[in-house]
């Protein structure tokens, strides 16, 4: 039955509270529900939190989140991880009816004498729960002014009196609850920040080996080699490196360069074709080195504070163990065959699908096994490759498994798929997801978007924006330019908490295989693609360089000095009077970066931005001061700024300012 006092639709709720919302340590997200009563006396709403050991903590008021619509709402911030709960509680406010009555008869001498009565009666009720150390004297006072006489004091000064902040604060913090009602508990799983926040770096440790002379044979990178590439990652701020598979590579049907079907005898082939001869999923490629040599990866990215995050690509090569002892686990045709992988028009030929219905419970076992089997090797992210194409049960069975014993392990859904997919695995257990982020390039479609995903979404999918990976080369980076990756730099690592980029970004790589198409020529997926860093690092004859490395660096920096770059929900975008050019500001407390970026990356774009003050939690100051995080200028910006922002080798289209209230006089009127 409903409650007496109606608690209904609350949020975050996902699947009807059957699966708990998410939240990561430190996050602030808003709690939300339709709350109300019969007739006209005052309700009131607070939620109260319950940590994973079963304790309350002090609970929130609720505010009605727009006059008349019976919408509640308060921000939480759990401080721990673990499996949390969260009630809404409604109550009738008697205090807070009372208020609204006597302001409105005390003047019009209605009643005068006995609504002050009741008010005594109430507040005296009141204090009996209000610590002495919180208020309690300040309602008493109140309770006594109530009832002075009308010769010692006006009824207008009594009603003051009950109405004094030190009053009302305390009855605020200790209310007067009648008719309490409570929705049912519901479920928050509170995880680690790096299930919300990170920058990714992609690499393939094959690539990293010598540099050679022009039309000498490449020599394949090890893990000792891509070892020694960590370090500049590390310098560009990254968080996170991501390894393509590591495991032996089939013959059969190997892949050639440019994804050939025929390879040559020296030809490497995808890593994604995994399993030979030598071993399956929980092997090394030979080539890359041994577990000793992967150890040592992992310790030296350890020692300088990045995560090793190891590819899971449940398919095999047709040479992979798995062919022969289990064949149940693939699908065969009509003639016998095991079909091959499609993602029309796109075939593999080289790698094998698993089929999970035979032998479901196999396959669960022996994808628990590997996970543990690399986790123990100190791996505790994993990217899942097309995680899509299996059954969303055979997910929920196995993070959950993980998750239960091991809560710190994330799991990035590489999910580039419909909605309802991508949004469901989210809810089963994955802690982040792909995006289409890759695709939204315009102002409209990104405002849209990124209200999805820092709205509605954002209790159950969290988004890391790549803007590359070996198989996606957007159009908008094969004829932008220097300043097309620039533009997609400043909107990822400013829009989203997490971000990556797969190597060669930061040297603006934008050749495709061919027009109108997505892949790289000479990708990474088929053949060694070593690059010279050095080289590409020194200045040209004008004093440019070729990368964006520097950029990457800033961006990265800022994004660990300032919280409202680390969160997701709070976002909002800002007016703009031209349609190439995109606005918007995220806040933290008394953090606050408002971001301006010019999406043509061919053009220079003028435009005035208009600021939704409020958002920035400012009132309507002629000016203030704002920082230029890319430039170091200050300049003075109120509620409608120009700004002008041009594509080119010297500057950034973009603005990324931080809000600096109490800064002295002095700057530029306008950038």
């Amino acid at each position: 039955m409903i409650g007496r006092i109606p608690v209904l639709d609350l949020r975050p709720l996902i699947d009807c509270g059957r699966r708990p919302a998410k939240a990561v340590v430190g996050e602030t997200f808003e709690v939300s529900a339709t709350v109300f009563r019969e007739g006209h006396d005052e309700v009131a709403a607070n939620v109260a939190l319950r940590d994973p050991a079963g304790r309350a903590g002090p609970w929130t008021p609720m505010r009605e989140l727009a006059p008349g619509t019976d919408r509640w709402g308060a921000d939480v911030t759990p401080d721990a991880e673990g499996r949390w709960t969260y009630v809404v509680e409604a109550w009738s406010d008697p205090i807070g009816t009372w208020r609204h009555h006597a302001k409105i008869k005390i003047p019009a001498g209605i009643d005068t004498e006995l609504v002050l009565e009741e008010g005594a009666q109430l507040h005296e009720r009141a204090a009996a729960d209000v610590p002495k150390s919180d208020g309690r004297e300040a309602v008493l006072r109140a309770v006594d002014a109530l009832r002075e006489p009308e010769e010692v004091r006006p009824a207008a000064a009594r009603l003051a009196a009950a109405l004094e902040p030190e009053v009302t604060g305390a009855l605020e913090r200790h209310p007067l609850r009648e008719l309490l009602t409570a929705s049912r508990p519901l479920p928050l799983l509170v995880e680690r920040r790096r299930a919300l926040y990170g920058s990714w770096y992609e690499l393939f440790p094959r690539s990293e080996g010598a540099v050679v002379e022009e039309g000498a044979p490449p020599v394949s990178g090890t893990l000792r080699t891509a070892a020694e590439r960590l370090p500049a990652v590390a310098a560009m701020g990254f968080d996170v490196v991501y390894l393509p598979p590591i495991h032996p590579i089939g013959a059969s049907y190997r892949k050639g360069p440019n994804n050939a079907l025929a390879a040559a005898p020296h030809d490497v082939g995808s890593p994604w074709a995994i399993g030979s001869p030598e071993g399956g999923h929980d092997a090394i490629h030979p080539d890359l080195g041994t577990f000793e040599d992967f150890d040592h990866f992992v310790a030296r990215a350890r020692e300088l504070r990045l995560e090793v995050a190891l590819d899971f690509a449940l398919q095999c090569s047709p040479d992979h163990p798995w062919v022969g002892k289990h064949p149940e686990w693939f699908h065969h045709r009509a003639d016998g065959s095991i079909a091959y992988a499609e993602n029309p028009p796109k075939k593999y030929q080289d790698i094998y699908p698993l089929a999970f219905d035979a032998d479901f419970p196999g396959l669960v076992r022996e994808t628990l096994r590997l996970l543990r089997f690399w986790m123990e090797r100190g791996v505790r992210v994993f990217r899942v490759d097309n995680p899509h194409t299996k059954p969303v049960v055979f997910w929920e069975k196995v993070l959950g498994d993980i998750n239960r014993s091991d809560p710190d392990v994330i799991f990035l859904a590489e999910a580039f798929t419909r909605p309802a997919m991508m949004r469901t695995l989210g809810e089963i257990g994955f802690q982040q997801s792909y995006t289409y982020f890759t695709w939204r390039t315009g102002k409209q479609e990104l405002t849209e978007y990124l209200a999805e995903l820092s709205g509605p979404a954002a209790g159950s999918m969290r988004p890391n924006f790549f803007v590359n990976t070996p198989d996606i080369l957007h159009a908008y980076l094969q004829e932008g330019g220097r300043p097309a990756f620039e533009v997609r730099a400043v909107l990822a690592a400013t829009l989203s908490p997490s971000w990556g980029v797969y190597a060669g970004f930061e040297l603006c790589e934008g050749t495709p295989a061919r027009v109108g198409s997505e892949e790289y020529l000479d990708s990474e997926k088929y053949q060694l693609r070593p690059r010279d860093w050095a080289a590409a690092e020194r200045a040209a004859p004008d004093g440019t360089r070729r990368g964006i490395a520097p950029l990457i660096t800033l961006l990265n920096r800022l994004r660990r000095r300032h919280p409202a770059l680390q969160q997701l929900r709070d976002l909002h975008f800002h007016d703009t009077n031209n349609e190439a050019v995109i606005a918007y500001s995220k806040r933290s407390g008394q953090d606050c970066v408002l971001t301006v970026v010019n999406l043509d990356p061919h053009h220079t774009q003028e435009a005035t931005v208009s600021l939704d003050m409020p958002e920035l939690g400012l009132d309507w100051p002629d000016s203030f001061p704002v920082r230029d995080e890319l430039t170091g200028e200050t300049y003075f910006w109120g509620k409608d700024n120009y700004v002008r922002l041009e594509p080119g080798p010297r500057a950034v289209p973009a603005h990324i300012l931080t809000l600096r209230p109490s800064s002295p006089i002095g700057g530029s009127p306008t950038p």
